[in-house]
């Protein structure tokens, strides 16, 4: 609960490298490298080429339209919804081999990185404050980008009307949610401490890695996740806790997930392909 918190300034506890660190840190430099290969370093690539795609073709960004959740089996939705789970819980994975990895060095697992329930409602009041700045924020910047023409017209969801629609961009916005703030902010910052990095160069790194994995939607995808992503570093290193910004980032897309699929089409201010 809140309460418990005290008012005392919590610190994310850095990794020890032991003896004269250059094997120690050779295998962590190795270890988050591979991570991100399987995770979000691999999203940034792929956003990159996206991108470029998207620069390339005739038209302007602002012609083009960028979905986030899509169907797998359009006309099968038995299948789709098959497809759509799998994805969502094969995108856990790398959360589960860093907890797995921390766990190894000693550390309990994701409870040294703030992501356990020991303040619940700290973590809610605090992710439901940060939810209702960064989301203002963020898409009064998405309708000036995108009026401008340095973004994608995102198409947060284009799932059929069936049973299971609203549950699912429930699931895949926790699983978004749980997926980048684990890795790309608790864990990243973790083993940036620990080789070394300082506070601003790991606070560059996690905010440029979160930009480069939306950099599919377009420049205003890049900056306004740069943004986001510093303010979610700063607040980390505030609380000592990834807790807090789960779920605000849970609430952010939940909103635009399902938002977008109550309203698209009824509001002139809600942009649509």
């Amino acid at each position: 609960m809140a309460g418990r918190e005290s008012g005392v300034r919590a610190e994310p506890v850095p990794v020890v490298v032991e003896g004269c660190g250059d094997g120690r840190r050779g295998l962590l430099r190795t270890e988050t490298l591979l991570v991100l290969a399987l995770s979000l370093g691999a999203s940034g690539v792929s956003a990159l080429i996206s991108f470029i795609g998207s620069l390339t073709k005739p038209g302007g960004l602002g012609q083009q339209a960028a979905t986030l959740n899509g169907s797998y089996a359009p006309g099968r939705p038995w299948l789709d919804l098959a497809w759509q789970l799998f994805g969502i819980a094969s995108a856990l994975v790398p959360v589960l081999l860093v907890a797995h990895l921390l766990t190894r060095e000693g550390a309990p697992g994701l409870r040294v990185l703030g992501f356990d329930r020991t303040r619940p409602g700290g973590d809610l009041g605090r992710g439901v404050l940060v939810a209702a700045g960064i989301g203002s924020a963020g898409l009064a910047f998405y309708l000036v980008a995108r009026a401008t023409g340095f973004n994608l017209t995102v198409v947060p969801e284009a799932l059929p009307d069936v049973w299971w629609k609203f549950p699912v961009l429930i699931l895949s916005a926790v699983q978004n949610s749980v997926v980048e703030e684990v890795i790309v902010l608790g864990y990243l910052l973790r083993r940036l401490d620990g080789l070394g990095w300082s506070p601003t160069a790991a606070l560059a790194a996690s905010s440029l890695l979160r930009g480069s994995y939306h950099l599919y939607q377009g420049i205003g995808g890049f900056v306004g996740n740069v943004v986001m992503g510093a303010v979610f570093v700063l607040a980390y290193r505030r609380w000592g806790r990834v807790g807090p910004l789960v779920v605000a980032h849970a609430l952010l897309d939940v909103v635009a997930f399902v938002g977008y699929a109550l309203l698209a089409g009824k509001v002139g201010w809600l942009p649509t392909p």
